[in-house]
């Protein structure tokens, strides 16, 4: 029987672990963390596991719904929409459909009208390819006017790229405005639910996790590859690696010089970096805050339970405070005392009455490989998935371009990968060609 490694137990590779299954294939899923789910991973509180970074997804990530449906737990998945705003001169203003837009007072009457086609100039624009060679800040400037860039747009790329905002594809901004609803939809009880269930669907389809195992080092050998973890080395008929392509480059051996000098990531990544708060009452009433006003040391604010139930979570209010940084920003190297010690003051900024004594809970997340810094060319920097390593595929979350990270996004990844895995295992391994420049995919 065919034995193919998976190199991480996040949706893109238990979604291709799940399909090489199905084809036949013996699978061996390797993860250096604890359990499955990546970044969409959860803790538990009260009677529900909630995401150390906040998700939810839309009704355009049919993929995901399907498989949701797939696993059994369709009657879990609630859909609502719940306020989304954006925090602008010291208020909380709706912003999450056409009248709110008109009613978005920090702007003009004639500012909010242009940005209101603006956007509905990118929900008509079927694809990005149009847009490839343009910068964001340069196509919303033009398009939707410097009054509604300098309010909306501008704080929102530089809370979540810095200095690196005014480099962003605009294809990345197409996909979060082209392929978003107002409505939303989230698994009760936690999107862990699904990440175990697929994990218990490859063990009851023949496969094996193991959790708990980091990875030293990928070869190519003796018609082979070599998977080599800190327990020893395991011999597979291919990889199929999802970690990052730094990691990736790291590990393996024996790779041609030219591809790692043309891969290695400059600046490939932010970090992403959340405080979760438990507080015994609510902080303000809407569920998802961009924050556009200065000062502030986190861009987002994300009140979970004012959508989902304080039941579901032993009755606690839950806040998510989130920021994407560079890898060494110092808030991801401070102490949970220090970062609430910065973020808790702020608060008062939002609610008044605020103090800290609502705080009966606090959890810090950090995750250094969670924000591709989507500038201009950046098809071109992706790797191809087939790798020159013979049976050795990468795919990993910067290949969802122009998305920048979904779980929707990394299950069809995943299951396309698998496939081309499944193919090239069926007709047998060729020669591995540099592909040509620009050439992403297999």
């Amino acid at each position: 029987m065919t034995d193919v490694a998976v190199l991480g137990a996040g949706a893109l590779g238990l979604a291709a672990a799940r399909s090489l299954l199905a084809q036949g294939i013996r699978v061996t899923v390797l993860e250096r963390e604890d359990g499955p789910g990546g970044l969409a991973a959860g803790l538990r509180i009260g009677g529900s596991s909630l995401e150390k970074f906040y998700h939810h997804i839309f009704r355009t990530d049919r993929r995901m719904i399907s498989l949701i449906a797939e696993l059994g737990l369709s009657d879990d998945l609630i859909w609502g929409r719940p306020p989304t705003a954006l925090l602008r001169d010291g208020k909380i203003h709706r912003f999450d459909g056409p009248l709110e837009v008109l009613k978005f007072t920090p702007l003009s009457l004639a500012a909010r009208i242009r940005l209101g086609l603006g956007v509905a100039l990118l929900k008509a624009i079927p694809n990005p390819d149009r847009l490839a060679n343009q910068t964001a800040a340069d196509w919303l400037r033009r398009w939707m006017g410097d009054e509604a860039f300098t309010a909306v747009w501008q704080p929102q790329l530089v809370g979540k790229f810095g200095a690196e905002a005014e480099q962003i594809a605009m294809p990345w901004m197409w996909a979060r405005i082209h392929d978003r609803t107002p409505a939303l939809g989230y698994l009760r009880h936690g999107f862990q639910r699904i990440y175990d269930a697929l994990a218990d669907g490859v063990a009851a389809d023949g496969g094996r996790i193991t959790y708990g195992t980091a990875i030293t080092g990928i070869a190519a050998q003796d018609g082979g590859v070599w998977v080599e973890t800190e327990d020893g080395r395991q011999a597979f008929d291919a990889v199929l690696c999802t970690l990052p392509t730094r990691r990736f480059l790291q590990y393996a051996r024996d790779l041609p010089p030219e591809y790692v000098e043309r891969y290695t990531p400059t600046g490939d990544h932010f970090a992403a970096h959340c405080l979760v708060l438990e507080l015994d009452r609510q902080l303000q009433p809407a569920y998802w805050v961009s924050v556009t006003d200065p000062g502030y040391p986190f861009l987002a604010l994300v009140e979970h339970t004012n959508w989902l139930p304080t039941e579901d979570y032993g009755g606690r209010h839950l806040v998510y405070l989130g920021n994407y940084l560079p890898p060494d920003h110092p808030l991801m190297h401070a102490s949970d005392q220090d970062v609430l010690d910065e973020f808790l003051p702020h608060l008062t900024r939002i609610n008044p009455q605020f103090d800290r004594s609502w705080v009966t809970g606090h959890y810090v997340f950090k995750a250094p490989y969670a924000q591709p810094v989507v500038r201009v060319g950046y098809p071109d920097t992706l790797p191809p998935h087939r790798t020159p390593l013979p049976g050795v595929w990468l795919a990993n979350m910067g290949h969802v371009y122009p998305h920048d990270r979904g779980q929707n996004y990394s299950v069809l990844l995943g299951e396309q990968v698998a496939s081309d895995v499944l193919a090239e295992l069926s007709a047998g391994r060729q020669p591995v060609a540099e592909p040509a420049a620009g050439v992403v995919g297999s």
